[in-house]
Order: C-alpha cells, then structure tokens, then sequence
C-alpha cells in the first residue's frame, strides 16, 4: 500500500476513535494532528489532548496507537504530546510503550 492510501486508511480508522467525555471523534475534534507516513510505513503524528488538564489523555493516547496498530501496512509509530500539562513524562511512557 503507498503512503498515501496508508495515511487514508490511518484517518479512516481514527474516525472511528471516540472521545468518551464529548462523544466526538478524535479526527473531528482535531486531537490527532501533523500525520505523516514513511516509506517504511512509520506513523509520526502530535496529539493534543482537547485541554492541558485533560482527565483521559493517557488512555485516549493508548486508543489512538492502538487503532493505528490496527492498520494494515503500519510498522511503528512515534507520538507526540502537547499542549498537556504532563506532556513530558506523557511522551516517555509512550516511548516506552511503543518501544515494546
């Protein structure tokens, strides 16, 4: 799949990620931003939480990765947080996830 069909399906699946507070999906609400694709099919993409003190940054973060896991053609993602008050020990523990 070229990158392009892989970056379609990525928003696709993330249209289906749902913000449990508002009900509205992270692509509309804008929380998923600057997604690139690689050659070698490597998601790089900034998320930002709807607000610096967000209650469910982390396991919206988890929900995200894992439906870009679950695109077919994807070999690794590197996620960044900001706008987030913990944003830096955020990034690590993403770090360490997809490290895994």
């Amino acid at each position: 799949m070229d990158q392009v069909a892989l970056e379609k399906a990525v928003i696709e699946k993330l249209a289906k990620v749902l913000d449990p507070e508002t009900g509205v999906d992270v692509v509309r609400m804008q929380l998923v931003m600057d997604l690139t694709i690689d050659e070698n099919g490597k998601a790089t993409y900034i998320f930002r939480p709807s607000s610096p003190l967000c209650p469910i940054a982390v396991p919206l973060a988890m929900m995200i990765i894992q439906a870009i896991n679950e695109v077919e053609g994807i070999t690794g993602q590197n996620i960044t947080v900001v706008d987030y008050v913990e944003a830096e020990k955020l990034n690590e523990m993403l770090r360490s996830v997809l490290s895994e």
